[in-house]
């Protein structure tokens, strides 16, 4: 496949390095907007641009089958540790072991990622950035990337489900969540758990560019129901979650 990255490698900074010590000492930390659009080198027109692919997300019929009215697509990249950012053959989405319980070791297959999406200006420095922030968890020369964009919709008769599956792990080394947009919604408060159930975050993200991170192999995350908040229209919440593997 092609790469959708030129020679250019992130460099770590003080949101970064902040981010690092949060996740080493507490396993999970909050990066606001203004320091990841510092990070990335975009302004609020790059982030406008970028929600604008919300609106082109297909049905999960796997989520409608509990009756959760949900819209996502999925990709599948390589990171390597020089920043070099290679999109894989589009494949089914499966989950390991010791995992999500409702889908573990099953083929789920979603729309592919939009070449518009892929391309981009603000994707690649993203991941980027998540690879130096992954950094801190493990010493590898590439990480597993999963990219998935997801709008989670609620009603006066549905309430929206961004987690069904209730207090889970990804199997993954770094979870990310990053707040896209959210209309006319409440609720959608992120928890972040230790195995025993202690809390070690709780936090709604409520402003564009919020981006929630946490080690998956020592923490358990969730995200509770959302719902309008007028009850006389349909309520959303856009989220891009992202994870890492160490390869």
């Amino acid at each position: 496949m092609d790469h959708v990255a030129d020679d250019t490698t992130s460099t770590h900074n003080a949101p970064v390095t902040a981010a690092h010590d949060a996740l080493v000492s507490s396993g999970a930390y909050v990066m606001r907007p203004a320091d990841l659009s510092a990070c990335l080198g975009v302004d609020e027109h790059d982030w406008a641009a970028f929600a604008a692919h919300w609106e082109e997300l297909a049905p999960d019929a796997y989520a409608a089958e509990r009756g959760t009215r949900r819209l996502r697509r999925y990709g599948h990249f390589r990171l390597s540790r020089t920043g070099e950012l290679t999109l894989l053959p589009h494949i089914a989405f499966v989950q390991p072991e010791d995992s999500n319980p409702l889908y573990v070791d099953v083929d789920r297959h979603f729309e592919p990622l939009t070449d518009a999406f892929v391309t981009d200006p603000l994707l690649t420095p993203l991941l980027r950035m998540l690879g130096d922030v992954a950094a801190c968890l493990g010493d590898t020369d590439e990480w597993d990337v999963k990219v998935h964009p997801f709008r989670v919709v609620a009603s006066t008769d549905s309430e929206g489900a961004p987690t069904p599956e209730g207090m889970h792990r990804d199997g993954v080394t770094l979870v990310t969540s990053l707040l896209i947009g959210r209309e006319n919604a409440t609720g959608g408060e992120s928890a972040v758990r230790d195995p025993d159930g202690g809390e070690v975050l709780t936090t709604t993200l409520g402003e564009r560019g919020t981006l929630l991170l946490g080690d998956d192999r020592r923490t358990l995350h969730g995200v509770s129901p959302v719902r309008p908040a007028d009850p006389a229209r349909p309520g959303h919440r856009d989220v891009l979650v992202t994870t890492l593997t160490a390869r």
